[in-house]
């Protein structure tokens, strides 16, 4: 008999809906709630065990599992508890894949399960109301501190604000939602609900570091960003579908790491920088909590002239690590060097990647932006 139940549990896995995690989507979730009838992953699994008064975890090859568990799990199914408990997830509610971090995850997970935000549209209010403010830790531009500062979200100013004293009168800084992306950098911080946000000033990108103690708080900063993005967006392409506008909201980094660079005239030394490629920028910073990066590169279409190289050209000079790219643009060349082949390899495929999407007709204006910088 206890070899009918996993038998049984593995029929189930394969019907329509359950050959993903319920959560985050990854491929063949092992485990599963029984008292929420879902089959999820290992990692989310973790993250329903930490909220036992909702979800009881067993896995589905390892443990015993009774009669009337299976039953239940067979009445119920990730289709079905998606029909129960995401009703009303709001289009720019973010939704976690397996990649995301992990407050991403447990923060969606509690919002679905244990508060149920998705099922009333009452509880949305602290990412949907279209302002917003608090106290997050902010990152010093020079000291490194973080201190506590007061940010507000105002969609009706299309700002973030933060102020540097309670009682100030004017703000510290004033973000535009149009040019505002927020990612989740808890490695890069130090800190699980790390949060960096970067909007553009005289067309030269910015970078906040902040985080907040409790995790739904600085879930909720993030899904009030993207709601403000969706709204502007909206506005901004009112033809525009909703899965048009979403993949817009807020992006990760193509790639992020250390690569050597050297000038423009290529004969002074190589130096390490950190390199962030975001959309079609390369920026690079002398430390990964820079406030300013040192420059950037626009990086367009190969149908525009811009190319990726493997190596670097016989007559380059001075030490430097052993595995170099050139980025040919219409300008210049650009130089870099990595340390091992596999990040060559990974940079290279990043930029193949931008190099390889043709432009679109905003980006044409970004494009000569740069090229009339001093």
């Amino acid at each position: 008999m206890a070899q009918e139940r996993p038998r049984a549990l593995g029929e189930l896995l394969r019907r329509p809906g359950n050959a993903r995690c319920a959560d985050c989507g990854a491929p063949d979730p092992d485990w599963a709630s029984y008292t929420l009838g879902v089959f999820i992953c290992l990692s989310c699994s973790a993250i329903h065990r930490n909220i036992p008064q909702v979800s009881k975890v067993k896995s589905v090859r390892l443990d015993a599992w009774e009669e009337a568990q299976v039953e239940f799990m067979a009445a119920h199914g990730n289709t079905a508890a998606q029909a129960t408990y995401e009703t009303n997830v709001p289009p720019f509610y973010y939704r976690p894949t397996p990649a995301d971090c992990h407050l991403l995850r447990e923060q969606w997970i509690r919002a679905k399960y244990e508060r149920q935000e998705f099922t009333d549209p009452e509880k949305q209010e602290p990412y949907s109301a279209g302002y917003r403010e608090g106290f997050l830790w902010k990152r010093g531009r020079d000291n490194g501190q973080f201190l506590s500062r007061k940010f507000v979200l105002t969609e009706r100013e299309g700002a973030l604000k933060y102020f540097n004293r309670n009682d100030a009168k004017e703000p510290k800084a004033v973000m535009k939602i149009e040019h505002l992306n927020a990612t989740f950098q808890p490695a890069k911080i130090g800190h699980p609900h790390g949060l960096q946000v970067t909007y553009l000033k005289d067309n030269s990108t910015r970078n906040l570091f902040v985080y907040h103690e409790d995790g739904k708080e600085m879930a909720d900063w993030f899904n009030a960003l993207r709601a403000a993005r969706f709204h502007y967006l909206q506005v901004a392409f009112p033809g525009a579908s909703d899965a048009d506008l979403v993949p817009k909201l807020t992006r990760n980094y193509l790639k992020e790491g250390y690569m050597e660079k050297t000038g423009p005239k290529q004969t002074e030394g190589f130096r390490r920088r950190w390199f962030t490629m975001d959309d079609r920028r390369l920026m690079y910073f002398k430390d990964p909590l820079d406030a300013f990066a040192r420059g950037e590169v626009f990086i367009g279409s190969s149908e525009c002239g811009y190319t990726v190289l493997d190596g670097l050209p016989p007559s380059t000079q001075g030490h430097h690590w052993p595995h170099g790219i050139t980025i040919v643009t219409p300008e210049r060349r650009f130089l870099l060097a990595c340390e091992t082949e596999p990040e060559q390899r990974a940079w290279v495929e990043a930029f193949r990647k931008v190099v390889d999407r043709p432009m679109l007709p905003q980006e044409y204006a970004v494009e000569a932006h740069f090229k009339h910088k001093p």
